[in-house]
C-alpha cells in the first residue's frame, strides 16, 4: 500500500499537476493539505472519476485538508478530537480497511506559528499539545497509524540549507522541536528517519529569492507512523520533482510503501 501527503498550496491552482501526479504515482491514499476550499467545492468527482473516494474538511480561502483513498473508509473525523474549539481545518482522519485488517490515517496542516511575536505561536503550541494527547490515545489501540501531514517544523539541523537563518523561526524554535519530538517519543516513527535518513533531503522551497533554483529547501512534511505500521514499513520516497513543474506547489509530495 502506497501511502502519500502533499500540501498543494490551493486545489484550483494545483489540480492540474496533482491529477498528472496522482496517475504518474497511483498511490493508494493520498493526504492532502491547504486545499484552501470549502468542502463543498472540492472538485471531489474528478478524484472520484479516476477511482478514490474522498473526505474533505475545508474551509474557505485557508487551510482545509483531504483525504483520496482507492478504498472505502470506515469512518471520518472532520478536527482534531479534543480541540473542538478550533474553528481551522486542519486535521482530518479516517478508519480505512484493508485485506490484511484496518488502517487510520489522518491528514495534518499543523499551524505555522510565525510571527512568533503574535498569537500565532501560542496556537502552533498549543495545537501541537492537543494533537500529542490525541496520538497517545490512538497508539492504545495498536494498530497500524499514519499521522501524515505539514507539520511546518524542521526537525534538525540537516533537515534546513542553512540552519543560522531559521534560529528566530516559528518553524525552527527550540519550543517548536521539542513539542514535535514529544509526539515522536509517544512511540511513533518518522518514515523518513527509519529509510532515506539523509542530510539536506527537502520536501519544501519557498517561491521567493530563487529557493528553489538553489536547492534552498527545507523538510517540514511528515509521516509518523505508529509500531504496528512500522513493522509493515518497505520504503519511503520524496517526489522532488514536481517543484519543477508548471505552477507547482512550494512543498512536494513523500510517500511510503506498507506491506498490508
Amino acid at each position: 500500500m502506497k501511502i502519500a501527503t502533499w500540501n498543494i498550496n490551493g486545489i484550483k491552482a494545483r489540480l492540474p499537476n496533482l491529477e498528472k501526479w496522482l496517475r504518474d504515482a497511483n498511490p493508494d491514499i493520498a493526504c492532502l493539505q491547504e486545499i484552501k476550499s470549502v468542502s463543498e467545492n472540492f472538485p471531489s468527482e474528478v478524484f472520484e472519476a479516476m477511482g478514490y473516494n474522498v473526505a474533505v474538511h475545508g474551509q474557505k480561502s485557508f487551510n482545509g485538508v483531504a483525504i483520496l483513498s482507492k478504498l472505502p473508509f470506515d469512518e471520518v473525523i472532520k478536527g482534531l478530537p479534543g480541540n473542538e474549539a478550533d474553528e481551522q481545518a486542519r486535521y482530518l482522519e479516517a478508519v480505512i480497511s484493508t485485506e490484511t485488517g484496518a488502517i487510520r490515517v489522518a491528514s495534518i496542516y499543523l499551524p505555522n506559528g510565525n510571527p512568533i511575536d503574535t498569537p500565532k505561536y501560542p496556537y502552533k503550541l498549543e495545537w501541537m499539545e492537543y494533537l500529542k494527547k490525541h496520538a497517545s490515545n490512538l497508539l492504545k489501540y495498536e494498530e497500524p497509524l499514519v499521522l501524515a501531514g505539514d507539520y511546518n517544523i524542521i526537525p534538525t539541523e540537516k533537515d534546513v540549507y542553512d540552519a543560522s537563518k531559521w534560529l528566530d523561526d516559528a518553524l525552527y524554535l527550540p519550543q517548536s522541536k521539542a513539542a514535535y519530538h514529544a509526539i515522536l517519543n509517544l512511540g511513533l516513527t518518522s518514515a523518513f528517519e527509519a529509510t532515506i535518513n539523509k542530510a539536506h533531503k527537502y520536501t519544501f522551497w519557498d517561491y521567493q529569492a530563487g529557493a528553489w533554483n538553489k536547492d534552498n529547501g527545507i523538510r517540514i512534511d511528515h509521516l509518523l507512523l505508529s509500531p504496528q505500521a512500522t513493522d509493515k514499513l518497505n520504503h519511503c520516497e520524496i517526489d522532488r520533482y514536481t517543484r519543477g513543474w508548471e505552477k507547482p506547489s512550494d512543498h512536494v509530495p513523500i510517500w511510503i510503501e506498507l506491506d498490508v
